[in-house]
């Protein structure tokens, strides 16, 4: 059975006050233990004790009492229920903290550090205001993304044109909460707020742009397209109320077509070019055409200077000095033979003589 701690040493108490009391050569006393044990008979003289013994005279440690144990664990449960409830939170690098308070949202967000409150009746929620990532891809090329890295997915958006005719749209969107604003954001729209805020607006946004132009020339105006994208979400999200986030980039990275519309565009690509090839080369003809005009005009210009140099060198004392040479050859051909007979034929500022003889073997021509 088991033994009561404080009555066992109030017999040792007695024991030895009795001892003290004796002589020397006293006899060990009989004690009855508790539960029906006999006695043991234990010899008072010290000399007789072995090195391992027992010495009675050691005061023994007293225990706590009923009250006093009752306290320290009182005291022990309470660091066990506050270690458990764990009353503190840890807000990192690029998150905020919201203290709710039996559902109320403090308006003023938790910078990064250790914080504190009340179990129960308050919470701390963690909200990453890091710059966050959407990338709208179609289903083989989604991939799966931890929600750490602050990148999600989501379907290609579609659109479908006039014809009928799905085209499929790849573009990656980046944004950013306002760190102020989250408290005001997360009590307006929740932990989901990027489902709310973001996906249908930028999915809206974007079927509106690509309605702006026929699907066979979405490829080259994909840089148009690509800015009216952005404007677009820009201004959706500066006209929500509280303007909670805050746009920092979109890149348009594809335009699917459908296998119909990419096979037409081909073909009028293939004709443009063989256009194009054909204006090129009548160009070309036309340059070598010019050319030889050019020259021919060039030469004949060339020509009529020349002429008009020859025309201008022909001056008043020229014409004299060609006079006198040309009658001096009339002169020398009358002596030469007296029955000449001469025709005067005009012809530029010299005029041809003609002397005719009668003897034809001395027939000249004078002045040519």
């Amino acid at each position: 059975m088991p033994i009561d701690l404080n009555e066992h040493l109030k017999k040792k108490r007695a024991e030895l006050d009795e001892k003290k009391g004796s002589s020397d050569n006293q006899q060990p006393r009989n004690q009855n233990s508790g539960g029906g044990n006999g006695g043991n008979n234990r010899p008072n003289n010290n000399n007789n004790r072995g090195g391992g013994g027992f010495n009675l005279d050691m005061p023994m440690p007293s225990m706590p009492s009923g009250k006093s144990l009752g306290v320290i664990l009182i005291v022990v449960l309470l660091i066990v229920i506050f270690i458990a409830a764990r009353p503190f939170v840890i807000v990192n690098a690029g998150e905020v903290g919201i203290k709710v308070t039996t559902g109320q949202y403090d308006p003023k967000p938790l910078d990064p550090g250790l914080h504190f409150f009340m179990p129960i009746i308050q919470d701390v929620i963690l909200v990453d205001t890091k710059v966050r990532t959407i990338n709208f891809s179609r289903s083989e090329d989604m991939g799966n993304v931890g929600r750490e890295s602050s990148i999600l997915r989501n379907d290609a958006i579609n659109v479908m044109d006039t014809s009928g005719m799905t085209i499929s749209i790849e573009l990656t969107v980046q944004y950013q909460l306002e760190r102020e604003k989250v408290p005001a954001t997360i009590a307006e729209y929740g932990m989901a707020w990027e489902q709310k805020i973001i996906n249908p607006v930028i999915r809206d946004v974007v079927r509106s742009a690509v309605g702006n132009y026929p699907t066979e020339e979405l490829p080259t105006k994909r840089d148009e397209v690509a800015n009216l994208i952005y404007n677009g979400f820009k201004g959706k999200l500066d006209t929500t109320p509280n303007q909670p986030v805050k746009l920092v980039s979109i890149q348009l990275r594809e335009i699917v077509l459908p296998e119909q519309v990419k096979t037409r565009i081909e073909g009028v690509e293939l004709a443009k070019r063989d256009a194009q090839k054909a204006k090129e080369e009548a160009n070309a003809l036309r340059e070598r055409a010019k050319g030889k005009a050019d020259a021919l005009e060039i030469e004949a210009k060339g020509q009529s200077e020349a002429n008009r140099l020859v025309n201008e060198s022909l001056s008043q004392r020229l014409l004299e000095l060609r006079q006198i040479e040309t009658q001096g050859k009339f002169n020398d051909a009358l002596k030469e033979n007296t029955n000449a007979q001469i025709f005067l034929t005009p012809g530029g500022a010299v005029p041809n003589i003609w002397v005719d003889s009668k003897n034809k073997q001395k027939s000249s021509v004078v002045g040519q």
